[in-house]
């Protein structure tokens, strides 16, 4: 098997974007392919009722140390550093300021517990209260960060990002999946709607089989999902299976947004906030008329977003009406039209929002991020020990297995 080029990377997400960004410049040829019809992965800004909607990831997390946020600035994108209303209830409907305070001392004292004291079974459920009263909290605020109920998650793994991020959580107002799709360096050999059926290895190099058929190269970084990789979408060879199994302990969370348009006068105000119902681990968290726009963004987690991906869209719309119903009155719910809703969960190739760890395997990202015999490359973020989760977690690791790639090509290295 002779390689046709050097290296092929698979998927055009944040961290395909980023390796194709590092190695565009060099000498080595490069193809990057996308299962998709677009790039962007997770991050996807959606141009509906002249509002650019971000699907995916929206907020640059860790703003300060961002690597999106330096591209932005360079690229003109405009940034809003205003801090999220997420904190804070909109007058306080259905949620008292002495209930708010109670939570969040109750969340604190969580996350505290699981950095002083974890438990010996690193399973975060493990460090709650048995009989906390604001136990239900805790448990949407976990669907919201990480995707899953704490009964599912790795406390090492919840502190290891905890520790790592910073306060600055910032917007790029035309959309942060139009920021990274932007970023795509050019040219550069891409093919889309081009998934990876099969891998095979010989001592020359790698073969990936497509729809359009082989491709031959020198070395492969792959950046698809973790419930891509475990799935089984791809074939493997067997001696990938140490990484195939890192992947299924590192599963993608569920994580679902349905926007609500406002239509005609209604009481919600620009860039306010408000939780559904904090006793409910299902409820929605509502970003309201985000850059003064008239739509209202619904954000569900872990259970909740099993509304959308098991009962579909309307589901999702209905529950979000029926709790903005329930906090604002009877008189919104004509104001509330639907808009669009996500279901990554089902969404070919990808298969959910953003990873975790399960109790135990905090360790498996160090296992998923190692190459194997200088031929085959792991990036995306499950792969970065404390920024997995983000878009900038993804671009840093894109950016290390790239690296790797340089190292392994060298003169004398294969």
């Amino acid at each position: 098997m002779s390689a046709d080029i050097d290296v092929v990377i698979v998927g055009a997400g944040a961290a395909g974007i980023a390796a194709a960004r590092r190695l565009a410049p060099t000498m080595l040829s490069v193809l990057l392919i996308e299962a998709t019809a677009r790039v962007g992965g997770r991050a996807s800004t959606c141009n509906i009722a002249n509002m650019p909607l971000d699907l995916g990831c929206e907020w640059l997390h860790s703003a300060d140390r961002n690597h999106w946020t330096r591209l932005a600035e360079a690229s003109g994108y405009a940034i809003d550093q205003r801090d999220p209303a997420w904190v804070s209830q909109y007058r306080d409907l259905g949620f008292t300021q002495t209930e708010q305070s109670a939570a969040s001392q109750a969340f604190a004292a969580w996350s505290a517990r699981l950095m002083s004291a974890p438990p010996p079974s690193d399973c975060a459920a493990d460090a709650l209260d048995p009989d906390g009263e604001w136990n239900a909290f805790i448990e949407a605020m976990s669907g919201f960060i990480s995707g899953a109920a704490p009964n599912r998650l790795s406390a090492k793994d919840f502190v290891a990002y905890d520790e790592a991020s910073t306060d600055n959580n910032w917007r790029a107002p035309a959309g942060y999946g139009a920021l990274i799709a932007s970023s795509l360096p050019r040219p550069i050999d891409l093919r889309l709607s081009t998934p990876v059926e099969s891998i095979e290895l010989d001592r020359k190099g790698v073969k990936l089989e497509t729809p359009a058929g082989a491709i031959r190269a020198r070395t492969a970084l792959l950046t698809v999902s973790t419930a891509a990789l475990a799935g089984g979408a791809i074939k493997l060879p067997s001696c990938l299976e140490a990484w195939r199994r890192a992947a299924a302990l590192l599963p993608l969370g569920r994580n679902e947004k349905a926007f609500l348009e406002i239509v005609g006068d209604s009481p919600f105000e620009p860039e306010t906030h408000a939780l559904g119902n904090p006793c409910d681990p299902r409820t929605g968290s509502y970003f309201i008329r985000p850059f003064g726009r008239p739509v209202i963004e619904c954000f569900l987690g872990g259970e909740g977003a099993g509304i959308i991906e098991d009962a579909g869209p309307a589901a999702g719309f209905e529950y979000a009406a029926d709790q903005l119903v329930a906090l604002f009155g009877s008189s919104v719910r004509r104001r509330l039209h639907p808009l669009i809703a996500t279901c990554w969960g089902r969404t070919t190739f990808i298969g959910g929002a953003y990873s975790y760890a399960l109790p135990g395997h905090a360790a498996e990202r160090a296992v998923l991020a190692r190459p194997f015999e200088q031929r085959i490359f792991f990036a995306g973020e499950a792969t970065h020990p404390h920024d997995f989760s983000t878009a900038h977690g993804a671009y840093h690791s894109g950016f290390r297995a790239a690296e790797e790639v340089l190292a392994a090509l060298a003169p004398g290295q294969l």
